[in-house]
């Protein structure tokens, strides 16, 4: 982890294109401002956490949610005319 020493107006720049400015600090509190282009998702790590954890269940229910198709029976007094009974 990088750690750096920034007063408040005082900004880093990641990849050229992310600007983190600090703006003010109020006791143990820093408020912060961030510009990034608009593909740049942005959350508190809280939140963030909570995006992973969801989209995690989501994928668990999806591989164990088994579809329900009816089955496909030949009806014998049915056999000429081609038809299947469901």
């Amino acid at each position: 982890m990088l750690v750096l020493s920034r007063k408040i107006n005082e900004s880093i720049i990641i990849d050229g294109v992310i600007e983190v400015k600090v703006i003010k600090i109020d006791g143990d509190v820093a408020k912060i401002g961030i510009i990034a282009p608009a593909n740049v998702p942005i959350h508190r790590q809280e939140i963030y956490q909570e995006i992973q954890n969801s989209n995690q269940q989501a994928v668990i229910k999806r591989k164990t949610a088994k579809p329900s198709l009816p089955k496909i029976q030949n009806n014998p007094s049915t056999k000429n005319s081609g038809k299947i009974k469901v």
